[in-house]
């Protein structure tokens, strides 16, 4: 998802000061740089101040990010330093050890880190697609999502819409979130993450039968 044109012009409009574009760069990965913190089990002073640290780096390096489309990467890479920054502080002073010992192993995070940048982009995704649906359509999701999610009476009464149709709509409007571009992506990476494994599997399988 580094190549995402979603992200390219976030940045090239934050670059020349458009605050608008700056406030949507932060909604967009402020879940990004908080999951990153919460997984080495910082306490929410901590995470906050990592958080407002990660943000004002980006300020000053934002004119330096050579590629616009590697600002998710550069941020969670940032976040990953300040949060091993904040605990080997915190270890100089711990005299029963760290036992966050593997935590702060760069093996342990290369495939943590790919994997969080991907949900946070897909929790993006969701958000735009959901915003471009028809107001029913999100009327309709937003009281199937509550937790806990409104009883099909309820839903009937609100939108006057018969029980019954209740499960085909959400099944269309889904459908329909599914092909917006905002998701297109993320099909055509699975898609390709699918054959990908196929092709493992058909060449390992060749192996074991020669």
């Amino acid at each position: 998802m580094r190549d995402d044109p979603a992200v390219i012009v976030l940045v090239e409009r934050a670059r020349d000061g458009d605050q608008r574009a700056w406030d949507q760069i932060v909604e967009r990965y402020a879940p990004l740089v908080w999951s990153i913190c919460r997984r080495y089990q910082l306490n929410r002073a901590d995470i906050d101040d990592i958080g407002q640290t990660v943000w004002l780096l980006l300020v000053e390096q934002l004119g330096n990010l050579r590629v616009s489309a590697a600002l998710p990467g550069w941020l969670a890479t940032t976040t990953q330093r300040e949060c091993l920054r904040v605990l080997r502080a915190a270890r100089r002073y711990d005299l029963s050890g760290s036992p966050m010992e593997s935590l702060m192993s760069p093996d342990h995070d290369d495939a943590m880190i790919e994997q969080e940048i991907l949900t946070a982009e897909l929790n993006a995704a969701l958000r735009a697609a959901f915003a471009d649906l028809p107001p029913r359509c999100r009327q309709l999701l937003s009281m199937l999502m509550t937790d806990p999610p409104f009883p099909y009476a309820k839903i009937s009464a609100a939108l006057s819409i018969p029980v019954g149709s209740i499960g085909p709509q959400r099944a269309r409007c889904l459908d329909r979130m599914r092909r917006l571009p905002h998701l297109a992506a993320f099909s055509e990476r699975e898609a390709q993450d699918n054959q990908a494994e196929a092709a493992r599997t058909s060449d390992a399988g060749g192996g074991q039968r020669a």
